[in-house]
């Protein structure tokens, strides 16, 4: 995937298939590449994928913030003409989804999140890993996972290289104060957006009360479990999650 990236402007982003578009929105330690199972699944199903580069390093301190990346989204959707999308986010980008939902509803056909912050207050700040040796960072890393196989020598060394360089730490932690800050419990009654929520009953980063307690109170959502999954259940268990994502989509007609 990372070859096929599109270079446009201000924006990079990968993108695949004709249709209903479908914008990715990947988490503060997730690549682009997380998705790969979900690009080449809806990309024949009659469904766009776009998965856009979000500026989480690389943008003003004063611009770091769950706000100012719905902004940015909402920007990349007007740059690619898209009318109303699809937002699918995991983790840090299921919460940037639901702010961007918040403040355009009228961009947004529906919502999928899996494992998102917006509520549970600590997921933001305890999944970070602090510097620490290699090891520690690795059991880290693959805390994420109900599976730690999942967590690559690949993905471990670039949470290492994220952690042990002080500019991305400092947004790192300011992009976590923004989340706790931007909690959205008095916003959630208030969105109408169909929504679809895949969570893993193994999350110890957002743990299955979280995934109720959005379900409780979306209006439109729809829960969906995953057994023996974590964090990260596109990944962990990519068919069962397109499974249950082409279900949810055929459900509500989307």
């Amino acid at each position: 995937m990372e070859n096929n990236l599109k270079k446009e402007g201000k924006y990079t982003y990968y993108e695949v298939g004709e249709g209903t578009p479908i914008v990715v929105l990947h988490g503060l330690m997730g690549g682009l590449s997380n998705f790969d199972g979900v690009a080449s699944y809806f990309s024949k199903l009659g469904y766009k994928i776009i998965i856009p580069e979000l500026p989480l390093y690389s943008q003003n301190i004063l611009k770091t913030n769950v706000k100012a990346f719905a902004r940015y989204v909402k920007d990349f959707i007007t740059f690619k003409k898209l009318d109303r999308v699809i937002l699918l986010g995991n983790s840090l980008g299921g919460h940037i989804a639901l702010y961007h939902s918040k403040m355009y509803p009228e961009k947004v056909a529906g919502i999928v999140i899996t494992g998102s912050s917006g509520l549970y207050e600590s997921a933001m700040g305890d999944s970070y890993p602090k510097r620490g040796d290699y090891e520690y960072i690795k059991s880290k890393t693959e805390s994420v996972f109900y599976d730690p196989k999942v967590a690559t020598k690949e993905m471990v060394d670039e949470v290492y290289a994220v952690v042990n360089d002080r500019i991305k730490v400092i947004k790192t932690l300011t992009i976590a104060k923004s989340a706790i800050r931007h909690n959205m419990a008095k916003d959630l009654p208030k969105m109408h957006e169909q929504t679809c929520l895949i969570w893993g009953k193994n999350d110890q980063v957002t743990p299955p009360s979280v995934a109720e307690e959005f379900h409780r109170l979306m209006p439109n959502s729809s829960l969906y479990w995953i057994d023996k999954c974590g964090h990260a259940a596109m990944m962990e268990h990519p068919n069962e999650f397109n499974r249950l994502l082409e279900e949810w989509l055929k459900k509500v007609g989307l």
